[in-house]
């Protein structure tokens, strides 16, 4: 058990130093396009993980907890939003995928909202 929260803690700062240093490169917009970019590219590597752990039987729990819940969910928990959302809909459970894309928007907005009204409280 122990192991397996080393290899997220691993993959967790590999993946926490490839946002930042995402969020290092200069653009000359007001747009978050780096998160927007970063967003994707964490997307794009989950669904290529999890594609390539259900493709081979070689692949350890272990380097998978490294890759999935390390450095996909260091670098952006998007990623494993959008994975759990898509794999709702492809399982037909369109109300619940639904439910859950807009639930995960309008709480967690709320949330941001309801966290600042909080440490403005504390000031």
């Amino acid at each position: 058990m122990c192991m397996r929260f080393i290899f997220v803690a691993l993959g967790g700062a590999v993946g926490a130093m490839g946002r930042y240093a995402i969020s290092l490169i200069p653009t000359k917009t007001d747009f978050p396009v780096l998160t927007l970019i970063t967003n994707i590219a964490g997307a794009i590597l989950i669904g290529f993980i999890v594609g390539i752990v259900n493709l081979r039987e070689d692949i350890s729990p272990h380097t998978a907890l490294f890759w999935k819940t390390g450095v996909c969910g260091g670098f952006t928990t998007f990623s494993t939003f959008s994975l759990e959302a898509v794999s709702l809909l492809e399982r037909g459970a369109y109300w619940a995928g639904g439910l859950y894309i807009a639930l995960s928007v309008i709480c967690c907005m709320t949330g941001v909202l309801c966290g600042r009204a909080l440490a403005m409280l504390l000031r």
